[in-house]
């Protein structure tokens, strides 16, 4: 099996010894440009956030962007995905079982509260007990004590050991466990959190660059304004005055604002500007492999997808979809036909994982396939792809509704939902009745962090409810391998299952694809796609 690396870091499997992350910086590689006003405010676009910005509860790229910039993990990533420390002074272990974690002295939140070895172990463990709901406790599942079966209000693996100190036991070893902690699942929280939970999700008091610019900052599905966080004393000290989120209906507008100077950096493309945007903004674009991927869930529980009659069908429909086609006449090349579940900037993607050539087009394949799934149940109504018309998703999906109906000859259309939030609400409370878009933005970069959280048995974003046992426990072998390579074996293995049952249908890679105007610079996109905002520089 061909093994492809693009220069990411690795999976940070180490060697059982000493473990500790460094504390530097990494310079930036954007433009280079005057210093700018330290108290100029950057615009941007982005989405309604899903739910109230509780770090535990929030899995979507809208809430992950304010969480992102208003809270300082145990570390942080820069823009090629290597972890430094941030609130963290130290992370150490000696067997990549237990972990002792060291906090810098004298932090504090935004509301003047000291930033403590509790701060995390509270919050932690909030976001890991089952009576909680969080969409993000999956994060927690390695911590011993942590319980899929019942409600566990503290986890026995957690231990504070002083005010600036605290220990973490796993359930086995686990060497990339320090590489996770810049995941906002476990960023610290407030006690003022404790008094009203879902207060705090309407303003959250934060301890990072940014924190929101009073009461009202978030005006719901408008904008959400931020400014610089006086007190931050980390890495990521903000080069402006803060950021002016708009919340944009859909990102024809947002280009619109950004080609008329009313906003500063775009984090995405409008597909009616994706051959264009380059030449346009020459010298103020990016267009460049990104950890993020888009891919379409098919739900069990949805008629004719269940069984074997669900897997004849899903195959047939990967492979009834011209992934090249759409790739380059809707994107214009600013996407990448998938081979895999994972991304091509990710250390261990390969395009040979036995089973993969499901995502081959062959209509011949994908009727005799659709074939066979009618002679178990033949095929009744019609297939809808619901997704959310505030995104650049009309195009694709309209490409692959038709694709569906010349070559499997069913009715399939596209079914449009207003907004990501809606969407995502219909998704969590398995409300809809269709299959969806789906898309994965990487938490942090290792491949396991495509497979787990989104295809292991009840996982927060474990969208269509997928459980294999075997998969489960190959993402634990994996996981708890001590060097890079054998951990790499066991999440290829992982897919190979995926490719047999086809959880989700992987689409394409989606570059990181963005612009600004003239009066910012020093703009940078990370790893992730997201543009590392607290470096960016603009002129009064």
């Amino acid at each position: 099996m061909k093994i492809k690396r693009f220069g990411l870091p690795a999976i940070a499997l180490a060697a059982a010894g000493a473990l500790a992350l460094s504390g530097c910086t990494s310079g930036g590689s954007g433009s280079t440009g005057e210093a700018g006003s330290s108290a100029a405010i950057v615009s941007t676009n982005s989405t309604e956030p899903q739910n109230p910005l509780i770090p535990t509860n929030t899995n979507e790229v809208g809430g992950g962007l304010i969480i992102d910039n208003i809270f300082a993990g145990l570390v942080y990533y820069d823009a090629q995905g290597a972890a430094h420390n941030d609130v963290a002074e130290s992370i150490e272990t000696d067997d990549s079982q237990t972990y002792t974690i060291k906090i810098r002295e004298g932090l504090k939140f935004t509301n003047d509260e000291p930033v403590t070895a509790d701060s995390f172990v509270k919050a932690w463990n909030y976001g890991a007990a089952l009576d909680n709901a969080q969409l993000s406790s999956y994060f927690f599942e390695s911590i011993e004590g942590f319980s899929y079966d019942e409600n566990v209000e503290e986890m026995s693996g957690l231990t504070v050991i002083d005010d600036l100190t605290f220990e973490v036991k796993l359930k086995q070893p686990e060497s990339d466990f320090p590489l996770r902690l810049g995941y906002s699942a476990f960023v610290p929280l407030p006690e003022a959190a404790w008094e009203d939970i879902d207060a705090f999700g309407e303003n959250p008091i934060g301890n990072g660059p940014y924190m929101l610019d009073g009461e009202g900052a978030w005006k719901h599905n408008e904008r959400i304004d931020l400014v610089v966080n006086p007190d931050y004393d980390g890495p990521r000290t903000p080069q402006n005055g803060g950021l002016d989120v708009i919340l944009y209906a859909n990102v024809d507008a947002a280009y619109a604002d950004l080609q008329g100077g009313n906003v500063d950096v775009l984090q995405d493309i409008p597909e009616s500007a994706l051959g264009t945007f380059e030449s346009e903004f020459e010298g103020r674009s990016v267009n460049e492999p990104g950890a993020a991927n888009a891919t379409i869930t098919l739900p069990e529980r949805l008629p004719h997808f269940a069984g074997e009659e669900g897997k004849l069908r899903r195959a047939a429909i990967s492979h009834a979809i011209d992934r090249a086609e759409i790739t380059e006449v809707i994107y214009s090349g600013t996407r990448t036909p998938a081979k895999d579940f994972t991304s091509p900037v990710i250390d261990g993607y390969s395009e040979d994982i036995p089973g993969s050539e499901v995502l081959e087009f062959d209509v011949d394949l994908a009727k005799e396939l659709w074939a066979q799934a009618d002679a178990i149940s033949p095929w009744s109504g019609s297939f809808q792809l619901a997704y959310n018309s505030d995104g650049p998703n009309q195009g694709w999906v309209d490409a692959v509704a038709n694709q569906l109906k010349n070559n499997l000859g069913i009715d399939a259309s596209g079914a449009p939902v207003p907004t990501f939030a809606e969407l995502r609400t219909s998704v969590t409370d398995r409300s809809i009745q269709t299959p969806f878009r789906t898309g994965w933005q990487f938490d942090y970069p290792s491949m396991v962090n495509a497979l787990g959280p989104l295809y292991g048995t009840g996982a927060g974003s474990n969208d269509g409810d997928y459980s294999n046992p075997e998969f489960d426990a190959l993402i634990s072998e994996g996981l708890a391998a001590t060097e890079v390579e054998a951990g790499i074996e066991k999440f290829q293995q992982a897919q190979e299952i995926l490719f047999q049952d086809l959880p989700a249908i992987p689409l394409w890679y989606t570059n990181t694809a963005g612009a600004w105007g003239e009066q910012v610079d020093n703009v940078e996109f990370g790893w992730n796609t997201v543009p590392l905002y607290y470096q960016i520089t603009k002129s009064e």
